[in-house]
């Protein structure tokens, strides 16, 4: 085999991270990008040297194309991963995998009938970090995890996205645009979820464009802004987790996960490096004692990788028969997580969550995204 060849559908914000990490892993290669504008694509392909660039149509039709990274706007996952896979393409998605579950759930037969594979975003999980994250929790550090919390708190994206609208719409706000980095990350941790209970709130119903050429327009916030989720796991454990746009304390990418033998902190679930750390029990207190806990760091490897390792790890996944990492069958548990956490804040219900999901996989040791393996 030589490098596979992926062509990106949808040359938005994200698509310069992805096009430039994907540059630089050996074993694939970016043949094509299209987007439904025109020129924006002809501008991505001259910026990173890809060789062509069209429409979406063009994309699919290119013999070359194995793995179609799917870009656009969530709205249009599900359609484009259709397209991919009726093209005989397996797909490397965005999040969320799509914005309802009969949908979603149609693309996953669909490819698996075509002996396809679909991945979802994110691929933060296969960063050094949140891998040694896993080995750590697996070794037994803070013996069996007991419960999480989880915050996600900031003012909104409405102060530096030129096209934020899209962010508070249906389909989106906190919960789906955040909250597929916090429920990855737990599931791959505590093991698929059982059942949720949530509220949320908006701060307001219309909100204003800080950044870019449509400055000071408004647009109307069509989901709750804030939300608040109460998390059961199938193997017992809990989990309190807090997805806001609306507050004025920027606090975000927090993550603890406490045991029976101790609480570690972990990487902020939107980046693929960061500190981990765990504290033992401090035992019996008598008088005198002093409660300061010793942090125990917890070292990792320092490669430095970003979005569309995802899609490496599916390509030589592929390649070795083996699982890939980021799954569109844990894609569609965690969708079906939010959208239950966005029926119980609706209803005030409590919601079972119907899906469940296999133990997601560790990658393979020494997995080196430079080298060249294929």
């Amino acid at each position: 085999m030589s490098a596979v060849g992926i062509g990106v559908i949808g040359v938005g914000v994200i698509s310069d991270t992805y096009l430039e990490n994907l540059a630089s892993f050996p074993d694939v290669e970016v043949l094509i990008v299209g987007d439904l504008l025109l020129d924006r694509a002809q501008a991505q392909a001259e910026k990173h040297g890809i060789p062509a660039f069209g429409s979406a149509e063009d994309v699919l039709a290119h013999e070359g194309v194995d793995l179609v990274v799917n870009l656009t706007v969530p709205a249009a996952h599900i359609e484009v991963s259709r397209a991919a896979i009726a093209a005989g393409k397996h797909v490397w998605t965005e999040k969320p995998l799509g914005l309802d579950r009969e949908a979603a759930a149609e693309l996953l037969r669909e490819a698996s009938a075509a002996g396809l594979r679909i991945g979802s975003a994110p691929d933060t999980l296969l960063g050094p970090a949140f891998q040694a994250v896993r080995r750590a929790i697996d070794s037994g550090v803070i013996g069996r995890p007991l419960f999480a919390q989880t915050v996600f708190q900031t003012q909104g994206p409405d102060l530096w996205h030129p096209s934020p609208a899209f962010l508070f719409a249906e389909g989106a706000g906190p919960l789906l645009d955040m909250g597929p980095y916090y429920f990855s990350a737990l599931v791959s941790l505590l093991g698929p979820v059982d059942r949720v209970s949530a509220v949320g709130t908006k701060a307001r119903e219309e909100r204003v464009i800080h950044a870019g050429p449509d400055a000071g327009t408004t647009f109307p916030v069509e989901v709750p802004s804030t939300i608040q989720i109460v998390t059961a796991f199938e193997q017992g454990a809990q989990a309190q987790s807090l997805l806001s746009f609306d507050s004025a304390l920027e606090r975000h990418g927090i993550v603890e996960i406490h045991g029976t033998d101790g609480s570690i902190v972990i990487p902020d679930p939107n980046r693929f490096s960061g500190r981990i750390a765990y504290v033992k029990p401090l035992g019996v207190i008598r008088d005198g004692m002093s409660f300061e806990q010793e942090w125990i760091e917890v070292a990792h490897d320092d490669i430095e990788v970003g979005r569309g390792i995802g899609a490496l790890d599916m390509v030589r996944a592929i390649a070795d028969g083996r699982p890939h990492v980021a799954s569109g069958d844990l894609g569609f548990h965690v969708l079906d997580i939010l959208l239950s956490a966005q029926e119980a804040a609706a209803t005030g219900r409590t919601v079972t969550v119907e899906s469940t999901v296999a133990p997601v996989p560790l990658l393979p040791d020494g997995f080196d995204p430079f080298a060249a393996t294929l």
